[in-house]
């Protein structure tokens, strides 16, 4: 169940230099680039995530909105904090996004889930075989996905929908991480958005990838393929427009774009 409201407690900042205070969190998991290569699977590394309090503006927004809430889920205990990444352990296919939702992830505790971007999504995995149903309302509706893992690299929800390049890369050791426990079976990554695709590339840089230069341009459908520096199999990126509902509602991305790129992710993992 979401957490209630505990005590606060103050948290020191060590890249802001201010005390970040949480209402939620009372046992914090510390500084990301300190706390990430720690995590010994991605169970563990998703508590950690789950905790963090390093970044003080998102701290207070997160928290501001799960205590106020939207009318429609004034009944609904919020989840509040930073959301892990969700889905197969041993995931062919990773999904990267931009940031959890004010009133979907940070209020449901799992990314994408209970907003209206989720929905299309959803139903797109779901159409291709990647996901077992075609909605997600809330942890504990059965979703399962199959062979994929969805993520993003920034963990809290951010005021305006636009985290400060200092809260993404404050965040970014999460997602190296992340990608390091999924190195054994990680084939494709779809990157969902511009900033996304920007964000994410640092990060294959501080994996084991070699990222191309010049760097690869985003686009819907581009592709790139990334040699492996480790002796492994390279690391296929393929880019989507945001299933955000300005792209959604304008035709921008429609469902069967959608499903047109998870198909070719699934076609590039048999490779």
């Amino acid at each position: 169940m979401p957490p209630t409201l505990r005590a606060t407690r103050g948290v020191f900042c060590q890249f802001c230099g201010v005390e970040t205070t949480s209402e939620l969190i009372t046992d914090p998991s510390g500084e990301p680039a300190d706390a990430a290569p720690g995590a010994g699977d991605l169970t563990e590394l998703d508590d950690l995530v789950s905790r963090c309090t390093a970044c003080p503006r998102l701290v207070e927004w997160r928290e501001e909105v799960a205590r106020i809430k939207r009318a429609a889920f004034r009944d609904e205990d919020y989840w509040g904090r930073p959301v892990p990444g969700y889905g197969s352990p041993e995931a062919e296919i990773a999904i990267v996004g931009l940031a959890p939702a004010a009133h979907g992830g940070n209020r449901t505790g799992r990314i994408f889930t209970g907003d209206r971007s989720g929905d299309v999504l959803f139903q797109a995995l779901h159409d291709v075989g990647l996901a077992s149903q075609p909605e997600s309302v809330s942890l504990h509706d059965g979703m399962t996905l199959h062979n994929t893992r969805i993520t993003a690299p920034v963990h809290c929800a951010p005021p305006a929908n636009k985290p400060t390049p200092a809260e993404r890369d404050t965040c970014r050791p999460w997602l190296v991480r992340e990608l390091d426990l999924l190195r054994p079976t990680l084939r494709v990554v779809v990157v969902l958005g511009a900033f996304g695709w920007q964000a994410l590339l640092p990060v294959l840089a501080d994996a084991v990838w070699q990222v191309p230069r010049p760097r690869p341009k985003f686009g819907h459908l581009a592709h790139a393929e990334l040699p492996a520096t480790d002796g492994g199999p390279p690391l296929h990126l393929l880019g989507c427009y945001h299933v955000s509902q300005q792209n959604t509602f304008t035709g921008k991305l429609t469902p069967a774009m959608l499903r047109e790129v998870f198909e070719r992710a699934k076609e590039l993992v048999e490779r």
